[in-house]
C-alpha cells in the first residue's frame, strides 16, 4: 500500500511504532493488532487511576451531547473541554476526581478535549488497551508477552504534537525494543524513544515549558500534573470490550 513503511519480508519480529496524533492515525490502521492510546495530561492517567481505585468499568464517549444522554439516564458522568470540567457533570478528567468511595464498582461515562475521542478513532482497528506514564511498567511487561504489532496512539492536543504523550510513547517502544522480540522502521518511534532517553531521570523537570503543562498550570492543576508525570501509580491496565473499558484480571498481569 502507497505510504506503508517497507517492513523486510525475513523480518519475524513483532513492530512496535509511535503515531504522534490522531490526525496521522490513517497512516497506520491497517498495520497494527494492538492500539494503546495515550494521553497523559490527563484523560489516560484518570482512567487508570479510576480502575486503581475500584471503578468497575468506564464508557468513553467523543461528544458532550453523547455524555448528556447518559447523564439524562442516571450514569456518573465526566465531561472535560479545555482542561475544565463542562458545567452541570460529576467531575472532568482530573485522577483525583477518581479517588472516592462513590465510584467504586460503578460505571462511569467520561468525555474529554483529546483522549476519549482518541480511543473511539482506534476502536474500529484493534484492541485498545489505555497506557499512561501512571501505569506504565505494568503495561510495558503485558505488552512484552503479546505477540502482535503494536501501535502508541498519542492522543496529542487538539490533533497535534505534544511532548508527554510521546515520551509516554518512547518508554513503551524503549522497553519493547530492549526485549528483542520487537523492532521499529518509523523515524517517529526512533523519535519518541530518544525524547524518552532525554526526559526519564526527570520527566516532570523536563515537561516544564510543554504547552499542556502550562495549559494545565494556568488552571492551577498542578497536583494533577505532578500525578500525572510520576511513574508507575496505578498498576492497571484497562482496555476496550465493546464500548466500554474494563481492567484486565490481575492475573493475567503475572
Amino acid at each position: 500500500m502507497e505510504g506503508q513503511a517497507y517492513i523486510d519480508p525475513n523480518e519475524t519480529r513483532k513492530r512496535v511504532e509511535v503515531c504522534f496524533s490522531p490526525y496521522l492515525f490513517p497512516l497506520y490502521k491497517e498495520e497494527f493488532e494492538i492500539i494503546v492510546v495515550i494521553d497523559v495530561l490527563r484523560a489516560t492517567s484518570a482512567i487508570c487511576a479510576a480502575f486503581h481505585y475500584g471503578v468497575k468499568e468506564i464508557i468513553p464517549v467523543s461528544t458532550v451531547e453523547e455524555a448528556q444522554e447518559y447523564q439524562r439516564r442516571g450514569f456518573l458522568v465526566g465531561a472535560e473541554r479545555g482542561g475544565q470540567i463542562v458545567d452541570g457533570f460529576n467531575f472532568g478528567n482530573s485522577p483525583y476526581a477518581y479517588m472516592v468511595p462513590e465510584v467504586k464498582d460503578q460505571t462511569v461515562v467520561l468525555t474529554t478535549t483529546n483522549g476519549t475521542k482518541a480511543i473511539n478513532l482506534a476502536k474500529e482497528c484493534g484492541q485498545v488497551v489505555i497506557g499512561a506514564l501512571s501505569n506504565l511498567e505494568v503495561l510495558q511487561n503485558w505488552l512484552a508477552k503479546q505477540d502482535k504489532n503494536i501501535l502508541c496512539l498519542c492522543s496529542g492536543w487538539q490533533n497535534k504534537f505534544n511532548l508527554e504523550d510521546t515520551i509516554c510513547a518512547g518508554a513503551i517502544c524503549d522497553h519493547l525494543l530492549g526485549t528483542g522480540k520487537f523492532h521499529s522502521v518509523e523515524d517517529a518511534s526512533i523519535a519518541a524513544k530518544y525524547l524518552f532517553l532525554s526526559a526519564k531521570d526527570n520527566i516532570l523537570g523536563y515537561l516544564k515549558a510543554s504547552s499542556h503543562r502550562r495549559r494545565l498550570k494556568n488552571l492551577n492543576l498542578n497536583i494533577d500534573i505532578k500525578y500525572c508525570l510520576n511513574p508507575n501509580q496505578a498498576p492497571v491496565i484497562p482496555i476496550l470490550q465493546g464500548d466500554k473499558l474494563v481492567a484486565i484480571e490481575a492475573d493475567v498481569l503475572i
